[in-house]
């Protein structure tokens, strides 16, 4: 088994060694404050924020629906659970394609939308928030679920008696109880919406200062500036590396319930 698993160790940390003894260590700094670089990191920054929120918002609800879902019929059960982790295994380019045949100017709400108020919201900088928000949110709600599923449920019967209602209930007891797994899944939602390039450059463009991410830079970057797009790809690595880190096999509990 040693040697396969050397060969798999390789294949996956070659790479990742490859990029750092290849990065340009003496002008890194310069290179990442750069005209092209400085607004893409406060792009990616600001809507990877956003897009967590949402994922916050839309994720932790369905967490608890899907949690809740046991006396599902069983084919209804199991297409909904395939359904919200659809994104986690589909090509990126394909959701850009689907979100622009959802929400563009022809699209299915997109059009009605662009008719009525003249809004378009492909190649905008809303539009980079909602497809890293839907590539970024099965990360939250496998997290949250998870984490719900381990939630003590004594503790939930103890305040029923005590008077409480549901919803006193999930806010003072099984939401704080649950906090870690949303912490865990916000960050990793954060992660992925850092990372995100395929369904970003096809449903928002890479219009500089506006849908521009980092991902999208260092792709741009590689063939005019390659020091460029080396030293973004380091700064994305090591903000992988460091959620995955902090989150000490958090991510992994959830997952796998």
């Amino acid at each position: 088994m040693l040697l396969p698993a050397a060969i798999a160790l390789v294949l996956l940390v070659g790479p990742l060694v490859a990029l750092l003894a290849r990065a340009p260590w003496a002008h890194l700094g310069a290179l990442l404050a750069g005209d092209t670089v400085l607004p893409a990191l406060g792009l990616s920054l600001g809507t990877a924020a956003a897009s967590t929120g949402c994922c916050v918002v839309l994720g932790v609800p369905l967490a608890v629906v899907l949690s809740g879902a046991d006396d599902w019929p069983g084919p209804v059960r199991r297409l909904t659970r395939a359904l919200v982790i659809t994104p986690l295994v589909l090509p990126p380019v394909v959701g850009g394609i689907a979100l622009l045949l959802l929400l563009g100017r022809t699209g299915l709400l997109g059009g009605p939308l662009f008719q009525a108020t003249g809004v378009q919201i492909p190649f905008s900088t809303a539009a980079v928030v909602i497809a890293q928000t839907f590539v970024g949110l099965p990360f939250l709600v496998l997290g949250v679920e998870g984490a719900l599923r381990g939630v003590d449920r004594r503790f939930a019967v103890a305040a029923t008696t005590l008077g409480a209602g549901p919803w006193t209930r999930f806010i003072r007891i099984t939401l704080p109880l649950a906090a870690p797994g949303v912490a865990a899944g916000a960050v990793l939602a954060f992660a992925r919406a850092i990372g995100e390039f395929g369904a970003t450059v096809t449903f928002a463009g890479s219009l500089p200062a506006v849908t521009q991410t980092l991902p999208i830079a260092a792709y741009l970057a590689l063939n005019t500036d390659p020091d460029a797009a080396i030293a973004i790809s380091v700064v994305l690595m090591v903000v992988a590396v460091a959620v995955l880190v902090s989150l000490r096999d958090h991510w992994l509990r959830g997952i796998g319930r």
